[in-house]
């Protein structure tokens, strides 16, 4: 059998996209190597809360449950997506590894972990997340070090006592040194300076006045796009502000180096901690995808909205892919709803 479509990756990407292709006549099926829809999500650390509230956390035709003013948990997330395969009967096949993807003549060849698939188109839904980035000089840290990249972290009962430090200014890196100065003395080292924002304004959320002032729908060639991105992401809540004001959270500078097994910062300062948590991101791998100009010169996919050069692939749930909620739950959707368009030539 040769499918209309395959997509690779069965999140919040893969299941946007099996939304609009069950509306077609198309042949498809979805490949997912967990081994339940929102098993990521169940992975991450116990105590991940979205910042954005559920009426921004929903996907294609299926509200979030709950107040929609409330902020969801991994976990709700977890369910949520589980019950949006079982209400669209999405056709997912789950604990597959796809091992490399080929393209012979028009049609594309899929290898995994226990069979080949042919397509006539296929989406990547895998996202960016794929290998944690973990400085190179974290391997000459001690072995009495706890080193735990985010991913890997669930909650404070993994570390040892004693200091720890978290790497990293992002949101994940922002929850996990709250959670942590509960019971340890906490330490964030930051590449910049770190920018807050409000989880809500004037009894909305943030996110709610963001599409009113049309910021969510910036795409990312418009001047206000790029002015977005080239700002970064700002820490959503006023938690890890309020421990720092208390020295609860103590703000380090970039980490630089290992001597000694002291963390040394880019101010030239220096601690020793028993724990430390890399909240420094992942890196793309896209080497299973054995086609030709697919990458540009900095290793970035060539793409406009999802769509490659390469007739009949397509990429769904990049970052900044067309808007800023292009890897989010809030905006997955339509840019799934696009991809969906092009296939079948309609409404464009």
């Amino acid at each position: 059998m040769i499918y209309d479509v395959i997509v690779v990756g069965g999140g919040q990407a893969g299941l946007s996209m099996g939304y609009y292709l069950k509306q077609s006549g198309f042949s498809f099926l979805i490949l997912d190597n967990q081994s339940r829809a929102g098993d990521v999500w169940r992975k991450r650390y116990d105590s991940l809360i979205l910042f954005t509230p559920r009426l921004f956390s929903s996907l294609p035709g299926l509200p979030l449950p709950g107040d929609p003013k409330g902020f969801p948990t991994k976990d709700e997330i977890a369910d949520y997506l589980d019950q949006y395969v079982q209400a669209f009967d999405l056709p997912i096949k789950f604990n597959t590894q796809v091992q490399k993807v080929q393209k012979e003549k028009d049609i594309f060849v899929i290898s995994t972990n226990d069979l080949k698939i042919k397509t006539k188109r296929i989406v990547i839904a895998t996202g960016p997340f794929h290998i944690p980035s973990i400085p190179s000089f974290a391997k000459e840290l001690s072995r009495e070090i706890t080193q735990l990249h985010s991913s890997e972290y669930k909650n404070p009962t993994q570390l040892q006592d004693g200091p720890v430090l978290v790497v990293g200014g992002g949101n994940s890196g922002a929850q996990i040194a709250v959670e942590l100065s509960e019971s340890h003395e906490t330490y964030l080292s930051v590449s910049q300076k770190i920018r807050f924002m409000p989880l809500n304004v004037a009894s909305k959320s943030i996110f709610w006045w963001f599409d009113k002032l049309g910021l969510l729908k910036a795409d990312r060639h418009s001047f206000i796009g790029k002015k977005i991105q080239s700002q970064g992401d700002p820490i959503f809540g006023y938690e890890l502000r309020e421990k720092i004001k208390n020295h609860s959270v103590i703000v380090k500078r970039r980490t630089k180096s290992i001597q000694k097994n002291e963390i040394q910062f880019e101010d030239l300062t220096s601690i020793s901690v028993k724990n430390i948590i890399w909240a420094t991101g992942f890196a793309p791998n896209y080497s299973w995808i054995e086609t030709p100009n697919l990458l540009d010169s900095n290793g970035n996919i060539k793409h406009e909205r999802g769509v490659t050069e390469i007739d009949g692939l397509y990429f769904l749930g990049l970052p900044w892919q067309h808007r800023r909620g292009s890897a989010l739950l809030l905006g997955v959707g339509d840019d799934a709803e696009y991809l969906y368009k092009c296939m079948t030539k309609k409404n464009l």
